[in-house]
């Protein structure tokens, strides 16, 4: 908005010559006692204050002058021997008609704040929720989105900041449906012209019942010499605080018109909408201004004028016609005591109907919540517009579920081998297993057939296999690291996807593209893993731990050898005739050792099964959840505060959303 500086306000608000008269009228008084005005008022310090009213005719009474001529500098040249006593009569009227409009003791409309109702309090919060939901949204949503949002934040704290005594209400219709006749009927007093010409208003004028109003009018961009003050009469009494607003023609064939139309509807607090009995269907009206502003209907005034032109009973079938267009806008009516716009005809031209639209304006200002009201419709219509943004309907709350979870682990665990990882190493303790627990005559030929590979191709491939390193043994072939990219690149998808289940558009994406971010370097990193732990469970030589039994088993083991050399002992002392010849004794040891020896062998055997599997559940599980660790800290955890942040901005939405305790109406 563009405010008026001091200097504007000197040389441009209602300098209709009251500020020289006030200059005449001080001189005058200091001829007479030397006084400087009453409660001390100086004639110096009205200068470049915002006077209203004019002295055109000052000789006639203010009945016999009813429509005061505002014209800037006129009658700066009246007679100064005029009659002194019918000077005093109007002196008192005319100072404070200068204190008035000048806003002399006032903050320029910048009034303390009141303490807040229940009403305000409730929009205060929920202006709160729509400026935190803003600043949640901006890296995830377009400046444009946010946009409207950002305007209802910017005007409400302009509004807030203002006169809450003050309603700003303005009059607005097409061409030729008397609005200006209206706006004066309202004042008392002729203020906007009137006549045949089209379009007859250009710009708007501005009529203030009370003072304090200069910075609601500096907002609405109305120059001081547009900005008037009605008539004084004990009817205008019932509108003080009102600040009524006629705006041009919102079919004007200018567009400089319009722009004036739309800019300060934007702004005003509530608004009379003045339609006549031919252009009451117009579609520029509705589909333009009454349909998007159906959410403003209990900030909303509809009046039929010109009803004086339609005989007998039409009015009333009019007006019900009328109502129907406006409840085919979507605009509540205001009926049987239910809040919403208020509909009624009337006759600006003969007054009829005119003195009950001023008594609900009067009971509508008196209330002094026309401001909250329009703000909260505002902040209605943006969070309307924001649904898209955070609403989807039939999601029950955003959140990776167990189920989700544990396949993409389970998809984890299957591109970095775990389950092999497991048999590996399962075989590996079974294997070792048989190394300490077999026969003697079965591990010197196992280290026989070790000596012997390197001698065919194999061993000597084998033998090379042995020399290179852990980590370069452990490198997968390409194709099986492809296919392992692969998969985790589908993992990610498939949580991403899950997580973005009913979600609206725009963040879903930015859950999608927070998992692809967290997934870049993600195959590389299960790669780590299995060449570390993947080669630390399979490689042969990293003996898993043993069992307690094993001890026992190889003692076993070690006696049936024995068992079996001495009865071969025995057996040979025999032949050679050193000992008795008694043949049975040592064949029975021998055969005791022999097959006692495999026989406790198969036994370990058995029982290495368990802690073998066990082992190799084990690995596998560290392994599976070293990967399943690595997928929570790259994907998962970003993708739950991901959606941990829409469910902030979900809340906050819903405290914008809430529509919170209407004001109650006056209006029928």
């Amino acid at each position: 908005m563009t405010a008026l500086t001091d200097r504007d306000r000197t040389d441009d608000r209602w300098d209709d010559g009251l500020i020289a008269r006030s200059r005449r009228l001080a001189t005058r008084k200091g001829r007479r006692g030397g006084s400087t005005g009453p409660a001390g008022t100086d004639p110096e310090s009205l200068q470049g204050q915002d006077p209203g009213g004019d002295t055109k005719d000052r000789g006639r009474s203010p009945d016999e002058n009813p429509g005061r001529d505002l014209d800037p500098g006129r009658d700066l040249d009246l007679d100064l021997d005029v009659d002194l006593d019918f000077d005093e009569e109007q002196d008192a009227g005319d100072e404070a008609l200068v204190r008035a409009v000048s806003g002399a003791g006032n903050d320029g409309g910048k009034a303390p704040a009141p303490p807040l109702s229940p009403e305000a309090q409730a929009l205060r919060t929920r202006l709160d929720a729509l400026r935190q939901l803003v600043g949640l949204s901006r890296t995830r949503l377009d400046g444009k989105t946010l946009a409207e949002a950002g305007r209802v934040l910017d005007e409400a704290a302009a509004r807030r900041g203002l006169s809450p005594q003050h309603t700003v209400v303005a009059i607005a219709g097409a061409t030729g449906s008397g609005k200006s006749t209206l706006f004066n009927s309202l004042a008392g007093v002729q203020i906007s012209e009137t006549g045949l010409r089209r379009p007859t208003t250009a710009a708007p004028i501005a009529c203030s019942w009370s003072d304090g109003a200069a910075g609601l009018l500096d907002r609405l961009e109305i120059p001081g010499r547009l900005r008037r003050r009605p008539r004084e009469t004990s009817e205008a009494e019932a509108l003080r605080g009102m600040v009524l607003v006629d705006l041009p023609d919102l079919d004007s064939a200018l567009l400089t018109h319009r722009d004036h139309v739309d800019r300060v509807l934007a702004l005003v607090d509530a608004v009379v909408w003045v339609v006549d009995p031919e252009k009451y269907a117009d579609a520029v009206l509705h589909e333009r201004y009454l349909r998007p502003l159906a959410g403003h209907a209990e900030v909303t005034f509809v009046v039929l004028n010109q009803v004086d032109r339609l005989p007998g009973e039409a009015a009333d079938l009019v007006l019900d016609d009328l109502r129907r267009l406006l409840d085919d806008d979507g605009i509540a009516l205001g009926e049987h005591g239910e809040p919403g716009a208020t509909v009624l005809g009337l006759s600006a031209l003969t007054g009829e109907g005119v003195g009950e639209l001023r008594e609900l304006l009067g009971q509508f200002t008196q209330e002094k919540g026309a401001a909250t009201r329009r703000i909260s419709a505002d902040v209605d219509r943006a969070a309307a517009r924001l649904r898209p943004l955070y609403v989807a309907d039939g999601h029950a709350g955003p959140e990776i579920g167990e189920v989700a979870r544990a396949e993409f682990e389970d998809r984890l665990a299957e591109a970095v081998g775990a389950y092999a990882a497991g048999l590996a190493a399962e075989r590996a303790w079974r294997r070792n297993a048989g190394k300490a627990c077999g026969t003697p005559w079965l591990r010197l030929w196992r280290w026989y057939e070790s000596r012997r590979a390197p001698r065919s191709l194999a061993g000597l491939a084998a033998l090379a296999a042995i020399g290179r390193s852990p980590a370069v043994s452990a490198e997968p072939p390409v194709e099986e690291e492809v296919t392992a990219r692969q998969r985790v690149e589908q993992a990610v998808r498939l949580v991403a996807d899950e997580a973005a289940v009913g979600l609206p558009d725009s963040w879903a994406q930015a859950v999608r593209e927070t998992a692809v971010r967290g997934a870049e370097r993600l195959p590389e990193a299960l790669d780590d893993l299995a060449v570390t732990l993947g080669a630390a469970v399979a490689v042969p030589s990293a003996k898993p731990p043993r069992p307690t039994w094993w001890p026992a088993a190889v003692l076993a083991q070690a006696a049936m050898t024995l068992v079996q050399i001495f009865g071969g002992l025995w057996l040979v002392g025999q032949i050679v005739g050193v000992l008795e010849p008694r043949l049975l004794p040592p064949v029975l040891f021998m055969v005791s050792g022999i097959i006692g020896g495999p026989l406790v062998e198969w036994a370990c055997s058995i029982a290495a099964r368990g802690p073998a599997r066990r082992y190799g559940q084990d690995a596998e599980r560290r392994l599976r959840q070293a990967a399943a660790g690595c997928g929570r800290a790259r994907v998962l955890e970003p993708v739950a505060a991901e959606l941990l942040r829409y469910r902030e901005v979900r809340e906050q939405y819903a405290t914008v959303a809430a529509g919170g305790t209407r004001l109650s109406t006056t209006r029928q």
